[in-house]
């Protein structure tokens, strides 16, 4: 969560300005052509050429501060909004971002992710027609990364697609309102399928996060336990070290142990809602302090349903100091109506 790609911008107005004069060329031709048949008549909106594309981070965007654009691409996050709308999603504000922290390595980790997601929006853009959206997207890529494989493709399939939609344009002879009626169904289409496709991609990124997360705090409480592990059998090394040995030493068994404090296990929510009940055998050891140092289970009824609750009441039972650790073994009762 890639070295950070360089800012691409000359690079992305020579590709759109290319793009551009294929279109143009074609469509002057198509005019001069269907002149006479229109009878001198206005050309429609799609035998027009496509006006040059916005910067892919607007004016506005670009202005903010670097909190600012953190705090939005976060938000824009959050809203599954990952390259749509224009000038208010996730992946302006990141480009924007990288643009003032150069060497964040967050930013260049959300931008890797970002790009895959940024590249199918942009065929299915074409796909459909929309390629005022079509161009945007690209220019997004572009500056993402100058490199990035898939450019070339799509500088080509939208100059294609957009050349033939010219061609098609000028053989229907659309009407200005037949135009307008498209392009609003185009933006339709798109609002529809951008929600759609960004709310799925946010979806999983959250879930893939909170997973990330969760393995982080087991491995940090596996840790933690370890230190804890390792810090009483030193500090028993240490009372060892400095009590004198018995000349015999007395046999302890776990009739021996006194329990001091033994809270009861809590019980999970999903087991209680469901009126489930079990029980889970724990071996444990209690050390020569009382304390348990170590659990786990040798059965459980039904399997893993209440075990992790098990060893963590059994971890927390404290007895009375006993003359040497004493390993022995508990059945703890699950009962919904206990």
């Amino acid at each position: 969560m890639s070295p950070l790609a360089p800012d691409a911008r000359p690079a992305h107005l020579r590709l759109a300005l290319g793009v551009l004069l294929v279109i143009a060329i074609s469509a002057c031709g198509k005019k001069e052509d269907a002149a006479p048949a229109a009878g001198g008549a206005t050309p429609t909106a799609a035998t027009q050429p496509a006006q040059p594309p916005a910067q892919a981070v607007s004016a506005e965007v670009a202005a903010l501060s670097a909190d600012d654009l953190r705090k939005k691409a976060t938000q824009a996050y959050q809203e599954s909004k990952l390259y749509a709308p224009a000038g208010d999603n996730a992946m302006e504000y990141y480009l924007a971002l990288r643009d003032k922290l150069p060497g964040d390595p967050g930013v260049s980790s959300a931008l890797t992710d970002l790009l895959p997601m940024t590249v199918i929006a942009t065929e299915q853009s074409r796909d459909r027609g929309d390629f005022d959206e079509a161009q945007r997207l690209f220019g997004l890529i572009e500056k993402a990364d100058k490199d990035h494989p898939s450019l070339a493709r799509l500088k080509a399939s939208i100059a294609t697609a957009q050349d033939a939609e010219i061609k098609r344009a000028e053989e229907q002879k659309l009407s200005a309102e037949e135009e307008a009626a498209k392009k609003a169904q185009l933006e339709k289409e798109r609002a529809a399928q951008q929600q759609l496709q960004q709310q799925q991609v946010a979806e999983k990124l959250a879930a893939q996060q909170a997973e990330q997360a969760a393995a982080a705090k087991r491995e940090a409480d596996q840790k933690a336990a370890a230190e804890r592990e390792a810090e009483q059998k030193a500090a028993q090394q240490r009372a060892a070290q400095q009590t004198p040995k018995p000349v015999e030493k007395a046999t302890v068994s776990a009739n021996d142990l006194r329990p001091i404090s033994t809270p009861a296990p809590r019980y999970p929510i999903d087991a209680l809602r469901a009126g489930q009940s079990g029980e889970v055998q724990v071996e444990f050891t209690v050390a020569a302090d009382g304390s348990v140092t170590s659990a786990r289970v040798v059965r459980s009824n039904p399997p893993r349903v209440f075990d992790r609750e098990a060893v963590a009441a059994v971890k927390r039972w404290r007895f009375e100091p006993i003359g040497a650790p004493v390993t022995t073994r508990r059945t703890i009762g699950f009962n919904p109506g206990g």
